[in-house]
């Protein structure tokens, strides 16, 4: 057993903690794990982890604003955008990294785990107050900083299109959404990435047409 932590130790005891149950909670949903299993899972003794976490709702809220938010969110701002190919190939070789990253987590071949972060989703929605409004702020930070690209290259002479700069933004952040739900609800996200690219390579081949 672990005991609590003082000083450059408490941060990296919290990180195991959230790391832990975030495997937790994909391999079982919310509702299945229960505090003992947590406690553990972690190797900690019961006073070393309620120091950090009092109930099982706030360590669940911890995990979706640091696994859905902090460690998922892509910055867009590091990516290339001297040209939409350049920015959606970075796009993608950031996700490769993310998926690399996620199978720590993660069973690939267990079609429950895969639901289950869908469902993570939804209890969240329930459990956490603030999480659609901060959903929907990334949804438009997303947009814009997909539409800032496609104008930029739009007058560069990269593509002529009739499809206007919001239309465009949205096709590749929509077949991202569904591609990617697609092979959640199979069981075989490992592929979807690469499909996607597929796809996108296919539209950026109309646009330049």
């Amino acid at each position: 057993m672990f005991d609590i932590p003082n000083g450059r130790f408490m941060n990296k005891t919290k990180e195991h903690i959230l790391n832990t149950c975030f495997s937790l909670f994909l391999s079982k949903s919310f509702k299945e794990v229960t505090m003992r299993e947590i406690v553990s899972a972690t190797g900690l003794s019961k006073g070393a982890f309620y120091h950090y976490f009092k109930s099982k709702e706030q360590l669940f809220i911890e995990v979706v604003n640091t696994f859905y938010f902090d460690k998922m969110v892509i910055d867009y701002g590091k990516l290339n955008s001297d040209s939409l190919l350049k920015f959606y190939h970075e796009y993608v070789d950031l996700i490769k990294e993310y998926m690399v990253a996620f199978k720590s987590f993660i069973n690939f071949n267990d079609p429950k785990a895969h639901i289950n972060y869908l469902t993570m989703m939804f209890d969240a929605l329930k459990l956490f107050p603030g999480f659609r409004e901060k959903v929907k702020e990334h949804h438009k930070h997303e947009l814009n900083a997909w539409i800032s690209v496609i104008k930029k290259a739009r007058k560069a002479g990269e593509f002529s299109s009739p499809m206007s700069d919001t239309q465009i933004a949205r096709f590749f952040i929509y077949t991202n959404d569904g591609v990617s739900l697609h092979h959640l609800l199979h069981g075989n996200l490992n592929v979807a990435v690469t499909e996607m690219l597929k796809i996108w390579n296919t539209f950026y081949k109309e646009l330049k047409d």
